[in-house]
């Protein structure tokens, strides 16, 4: 599937269709249909698209991590590793913050969108997969991150590894910063007038998303694994020229800034990235490709379970279907389907309601950003206040429920010896009514509808731990539902 965004850019540069042999990193040129505001809005909405693409990977790749099939000599640094990159996912989401920042500054609208399975221009990194951390996929997610001056024989290594077998090339995401940049900084493009300071109040602070995060500076305990270094969020309001480009300078160098040479590599067993080079999500990723690479080939293979790429729920199975994606999932001259059908009931019924919850996640940011929220660390619950609360639970409620899919098999009969992995379908929409009465009913809906499939997954054989699970979910949804019912009251 390819986003009208997508198509406008392969249009306007057929040159940057996906695979190009350079990056589009040359003085902007103006396409045709638009002017420079509303060409570097387009450009907001694919790095939006691009920040949300690589929060979900890494977060599929976090949670691919462990299991019983780890050895125990490596159970801490699975352990450790996974903490490193979900702090990483953590800060890809203030990243996307941070974008939807700069949209509203410049009277753009907030995009919260991505392509499940974008093949697009060269500003796409690679294309879009969910796959277990392995080699090969954190080769790519260290080059999609890497400076412009990274060079030697070892990133030569790696960027071969991360083009695969059909040699694509990765592309580096700071070229569509570089770009963005070079067009908000000049002053004929973009005037003075152009940033709109009063969409402050709607706009995401640290203050009511940070939660604790270090503001500027990474914590030094994640509170989770002792010495791994707590995320740092960056949310940055934006209210002129100057604001825009720190936010893109500071979004630029968390991802790729380049260690210094002499920074000493950690052994293995130790704090990964405690030095001052490991801020940057390009070295933690190298960190930890450096520590896996030495590792022998079996036990490599046994850091992250054999969790099924590109799982996805279907709508529309039904017996004869699944027969036929069964078939071509074992056959061995077909070539591998790009989705991944989970077909075991229980795994099924617990990936619809991964979507569910992943759905609601992103109505919450989307609607919390039609809400005026305080410019202070206030205390009041307010509305606006209540739907952060309720993204950051979404958080730890699509962590819960992969747990629950990486415990099934992905098919019914066990036969492909695959996990059920979480799905990240995007929904059929983002787009929120009109009236801010329509919108609390849309919140509602969707708590019904988690309430419904909590329910029926309830009259299933469930585990002691997922029977819990569920009934607390099921006990949060129905203190949502009240809180709704109450905003509509005053409608």
């Amino acid at each position: 599937m390819r986003t009208r965004i997508t198509r406008h850019l392969e249009s306007a540069f057929p040159e940057l269709a996906f695979g190009a042999k350079a990056a589009p990193e040359g003085r902007p040129v103006l396409p045709p249909e638009f002017n420079w505001r509303d060409y570097t809005v387009l450009l907001l909405h694919v790095a939006a698209e691009i920040e949300h693409s690589l929060m979900v990977q890494y977060l599929f790749a976090a949670y691919s991590l462990g299991g019983p099939q780890v050895p125990e000599h490596l159970r801490a640094d699975v352990r450790r590793w996974q903490e490193i990159v979900l702090g990483i996912a953590k800060e890809e989401m203030g990243h996307l913050l941070t974008v939807q920042n700069l949209l509203l500054a410049l009277g753009g609208p907030v995009h919260l969108s991505r392509e499940d399975y974008p093949w697009g221009t060269d500003f796409y990194p690679f294309p879009f997969t969910l796959r277990r951390l392995t080699a090969e996929t954190l080769a790519q997610y260290i080059c999609a991150e890497s400076p412009p001056d990274w060079t030697g024989e070892e990133a030569e290594r790696i960027r071969q590894l991360a083009a695969g077998k059909q040699g694509v090339p990765v592309n580096r995401v700071g070229a569509l910063y570089d770009r963005l940049t070079d067009i908000l900084g000049d002053h004929d493009r973009i005037p003075d007038a152009a940033f709109q300071a009063e969409t402050l109040p709607y706009q995401a602070s640290w203050n009511e998303w940070g939660r604790g995060y270090t503001l500027g500076e990474r914590g030094r305990d994640s509170g989770n694994v002792p010495e791994t270094q707590s995320p740092d969020l960056l949310i940055i309001g934006v209210s002129s020229r100057d604001t825009a480009l720190n936010a893109l300078k500071l979004i630029g160098d968390q991802g790729e800034a380049l260690p210094p040479l002499q920074a000493p590599v950690p052994a293995t067993g130790s704090a990964a990235g405690t030095g001052p080079g490991e801020l940057s999500h390009f070295f933690r990723f190298l960190t930890i490709f450096r520590e896996l690479e030495r590792l022998d080939p079996s036990d490599q293979d046994a850091t992250a379970r054999q969790v099924a790429e590109n799982p996805r729920t279907d709508h529309r199975l039904n017996e004869e279907t699944l027969a036929l994606t069964h078939a071509l999932a074992l056959a061995p001259d077909q070539s591998r389907p790009e989705v991944t059908p989970i077909t075991h009931p229980e795994a099924a019924r617990w990936g619809h309601l991964f979507n569910l919850r992943y759905r609601m996640l992103l109505t919450d940011v989307a609607h919390a950003f039609r809400l005026i929220g305080p410019l202070d660390n206030g205390t009041t619950l307010t509305a606006r206040g209540s739907l952060i609360h309720r993204t950051f639970g979404e958080m730890y409620n699509l962590r819960a429920v992969a747990g629950m899919l990486l415990q099934l098999p992905l098919d019914r009969e066990g036969s492909t010896g695959l996990l059920a992995g979480p799905p990240f379908e995007m929904p059929y929409t983002l787009d929120l009514p009109a009236g801010d009465r329509n919108r609390w009913l849309l919140q509602r809906d969707l708590t019904e509808a988690s309430l419904l499939a909590v329910d029926d997954l309830l009259r299933t054989r469930l585990t002691t731990e997922g029977e819990a699970y569920l009934r607390a979910l099921r006990e949060t949804d129905l203190q949502a539902r009240d809180f709704v019912d109450r905003v509509l009251a005053e409608r």
